[in-house]
This record gives structure tokens, C-alpha cells and sequence, in this order.
């Protein structure tokens, strides 16, 4: 038996497995690196002082925010929007609905959405912070908060909101303010508050 021809064969297999390792090494890279670009934007507010994390409303939250608007007309901002389900909800109710969210790929994708919706005209989406946005043009509000950062929306809506401001809160009540009504319960709790001067 020739040696030198196992020897070659050999060699053939291990470039073979060489060049198969690679090329998978380069996939599974490649995979990684598309999906923390396409992760960024979802995680990093975490790394915020204070982060309002994506977390889509459920149609509970929906029916309950629905129920809490009852009766209500004019101005809507949805404080952290999302994907703008709040949103588009209350312009079919008949609000001038407004979002503003700080995650510009969320934004984007309601703003698309909002065409495929066929609102593009009724609604609007604004990429900002929330603690440098007036609050002072809307008079129905509504926010899907985190525990850590109701106090200091509560300071900003008494300082910047007009007198009979609705305000429409979700999974963590306002902690001075007194509600007028409570809708739901668990993780579906929705708090209905009147600003009054």
C-alpha cells in the first residue's frame, strides 16, 4: 500500500473540513453580529437611567385603556408608543393621537404602520424623550410606565398639563395622584386619573 496516498487523502479531508468549518464559523458570525444590530435598539434602554422597555399592550390593557377614554374627546399622546397600537386605537375612537417614543426603529415601523393602517393623516409619531417633550398640547394622556419613573412623570404632568387632563396609566399606577376609576386587575390594571387644579 502506497503511504503517500493516504497521506494525500488525508490532507484532502482536513481542507475539506477546513474550509466547511470556516465557512460555518463565518455563518454563525455573521448571525450574531446581524442579530445584535437588530437587538440594539430593543435592549438599550436598559441601560438607561430610567428605561421604558417594549413591551407590546394586551388586548386586555387595550380594552381597558379603550374603556377609560370613554367619553372623552380632542388631544391623545401616548407617552413610550411602541409599535402605536395605543395610538391608532384612539384615532379610531376620533383623538388627534400622537406617540412619542425614544426608540427610532419602533418609530419608524409605526409611521409605516400608520400607512398600512390607513392613518397616515390622523396620526403622528415623534422621536424624542419624554422628559424634554410638552406635555401641554394634550389633553387625554396615556403611558405604559416602569415603577421607577412614575414619580417623576407624575412632577411633569402637574407642571406641565392643563386642568381636566385625562390620564391614563398602565402597569404601574401614579404614586401621589388618587384615581377616579380602576379598570382590570394583575398586569391588565389600568389607572384612570383627572388632573384638577
Amino acid at each position: 500500500m502506497d503511504l503517500s496516498l493516504l497521506e494525500n487523502s488525508g490532507t484532502k479531508t482536513n481542507a475539506k473540513l477546513s474550509s466547511v468549518g470556516k465557512t460555518l464559523i463565518y455563518a454563525t458570525g455573521g448571525l450574531a453580529v446581524g442579530v445584535s444590530i437588530i437587538c440594539i435598539p430593543f435592549v438599550s434602554p436598559a441601560f438607561r437611567k430610567v428605561c421604558l422597555p417594549y413591551v407590546p399592550a394586551t388586548t386586555e390593557q387595550l380594552l381597558g385603556v379603550t374603556k377609560a377614554l370613554k367619553g372623552r374627546k380632542g388631544t391623545l399622546l401616548d407617552v413610550g408608543s411602541g409599535d402605536g397600537r395605543i395610538v391608532f386605537t384612539a384615532s379610531k375612537l376620533g383623538f388627534a393621537a400622537d406617540g412619542v417614543e425614544l426608540n427610532s426603529v419602533l418609530v419608524y415601523y409605526s409611521r409605516i404602520a400608520s400607512i398600512f393602517n390607513k392613518q397616515y393623516n390622523k396620526t403622528r409619531f415623534f422621536k424624542r424623550n419624554l422628559w424634554t417633550f410638552d406635555l401641554k398640547p394634550y389633553n387625554n394622556i396615556v403611558i405604559f410606565g416602569v415603577e421607577q419613573m412614575m414619580n417623576d412623570f407624575e412632577k411633569k404632568l402637574l407642571k406641565e398639563v392643563e386642568n381636566e387632563t385625562l390620564i391614563v396609566v398602565c402597569r404601574f399606577p401614579l404614586p401621589n395622584m388618587v384615581p377616579i376609576e380602576t379598570i382590570g386587575h394583575g398586569v391588565d390594571t389600568v389607572w384612570k386619573y383627572i388632573v384638577k387644579r
